[in-house]
C-alpha cells in the first residue's frame, strides 16, 4: 500500500473513532438524563442501567453514520488543507481523485461495518434494549399481534381488534371487544364502526351490543353512540413500532413475502430498501462535502470553519428529504427503490461533477 493512502486511511480512521466517541457520549449523556427518572421509579439497579446504555451504543452510532462517515473525510482532507499539505501534493502532480482516493476507501470500509453491524450485531442489541425499557422499565408487554391490516391485543378481561389508521390520533376503525367465559364461548361482543378514546371512557359509534340473555340466547341491541368504560385504554396497548429496528436486514427482506395485503407489502420493501439506504447514505454525502470543502477554502481561505457547518446542514437536508421520500413510498405516492436511493444518485452526481473540476 502507498504511502500516501496508509498516512490518509490512517488519519481517516483517527477522526472517525474521535467523531464515535464525542457524537455518542453527548447523545448518550443527553438521553441519561432523560431517562434515568424513569430507572429510579422503576427501582432498576445502576447494573442494569449501566447495560442498557452500553447496549444502546451500537444503535446510536447507527443513526449518526452518514453524518459520521461525511464530517471524519471533511476534516480528514481539511487538516490536510489547512497544514498546505493538499497544496503540495497537488504542486508535486498528484491529481485530487489520487489523494481523496483512500477517504473514500476508508468510507466504503466503515460502510461495509455498518451493514454487518446491522445484519448481525444490531438486531440482538436492539432487541435486549426495547425489553429492557418497554418491558422492565415501562411495564409494557405485547399484548397481540398485527395481522392483515388489523391489531388483536389480549387485555385483563376480553379481546381487542380494530384498525389504527393514524398512531397519533386515538380514533380506531371497525373495532370489537368480546369477553368470554371460562369455556372460551363468547359472553358479549361490541362492534363498532368507530371507536374514540375520551378519557376515561371509549366512545363508540354505529355499532351493536351482541350479548346472551337469561335464557342463554343472543340478542342483538344496535347503537348509534354508545360509550363504555373498559379496563384497557390506548396507552396499555403495546403497538410493536420498533419490531422492524429488531430485524436483520435479511429478516427485512424474508418479511416482505410473508406480507398478505398490497399496502402491507409496500411497507414492508420501503423499511427493507430505507434500510439499505441509509447505511449507504455516507459515502454521497462525502462525495459533495469534499469539494464544498475545497470551494470554501478557495473563497473563503477558511475551509474547515466554513465546511464544518455547511457539511452539517447538507446531512440534515438530506436526511429530511430522505425521510420524507420514504414516508411518500409507504403510502403509495412513489416507487419505492426511487425513493431510497434518489437522494444517493443526486448528491453523488453533484459530487463527482465538482471534484472533476477541482481536478482538471
Amino acid at each position: 500500500m502507498p504511502l500516501l493512502t496508509r498516512y490518509l486511511l490512517a488519519q481517516f480512521v483517527r477522526h472517525f473513532l474521535t467523531l464515535n466517541v464525542a457524537f455518542v457520549s453527548l447523545y448518550m449523556l443527553i438521553d441519561f438524563f432523560e431517562k434515568f427518572d424513569e430507572f429510579s421509579e422503576a427501582g432498576k439497579p445502576m447494573l442494569l442501567i449501566i447495560n442498557f446504555f452500553m447496549l444502546n451504543v451500537p444503535y446510536v452510532v447507527d443513526q449518526l453514520s452518514p453524518v459520521l462517515i461525511l464530517l471524519s473525510g471533511v476534516i480528514t482532507l481539511g487538516i490536510l488543507n489547512s497544514n498546505n499539505e493538499l497544496l503540495a501534493l497537488k504542486a508535486g502532480g498528484i491529481p485530487l481523485r489520487t489523494i481523496i482516493k483512500p477517504i473514500l476507501l476508508g468510507s466504503t470500509a466503515a460502510t461495509i461495518l455498518f451493514i454487518l453491524a446491522a445484519q448481525f450485531l444490531l438486531p440482538k442489541t436492539i432487541s435486549t434494549t426495547n425489553d429492557i425499557w418497554f418491558e422492565q422499565v415501562r411495564g409494557k408487554v405485547p399484548l397481540g399481534i398485527f395481522r392483515n391490516g388489523r391489531y388483536y391485543f389480549k387485555g385483563k378481561e376480553g379481546f381487542y381488534s380494530f384498525q389504527w389508521p393514524d398512531k397519533q390520533r386515538q380514533i380506531f376503525k371497525d373495532f370489537s371487544y368480546s369477553t368470554w367465559d371460562e369455556n372460551y364461548n363468547v359472553k358479549r361482543l361490541i362492534d363498532a364502526k368507530f371507536a374514540d378514546w375520551v378519557p376515561p371512557i371509549w366512545v363508540l359509534k354505529t355499532g351493536q351490543i351482541i350479548e346472551q340473555d337469561e335464557s342463554q340466547s343472543f340478542v342483538s341491541k344496535p347503537f348509534k353512540i354508545f360509550t363504555q368504560r373498559l379496563p384497557e385504554s390506548p396507552d396499555d396497548f403495546l403497538v410493536p413500532e420498533y419490531e422492524s429496528a429488531e430485524m436483520s436486514l435479511t429478516g427485512l427482506f424474508s418479511s416482505i413475502g410473508k406480507r398478505d395485503l398490497p399496502s402491507e407489502k409496500v411497507a414492508a420493501r420501503t423499511e427493507f430498501y430505507g434500510r439499505i439506504s441509509y447505511l449507504l447514505l455516507g459515502i454521497p454525502l462525502l462525495l459533495l462535502g469534499l469539494p464544498i470543502l475545497i470551494l470554501s477554502y478557495q473563497r473563503w481561505g477558511r475551509d474547515l470553519s466554513i465546511a464544518i457547518p455547511v457539511s452539517c446542514f447538507m446531512a440534515f437536508v438530506a436526511w429530511g428529504l430522505w425521510g420524507a421520500l420514504q414516508s411518500f413510498a409507504k403510502n403509495g405516492y412513489i416507487l419505492v427503490i426511487p425513493a431510497a436511493f434518489s437522494v444517493h444518485i443526486i448528491f453523488s452526481l453533484i459530487g463527482i461533477f465538482l471534484l472533476r473540476r477541482q481536478d482538471s
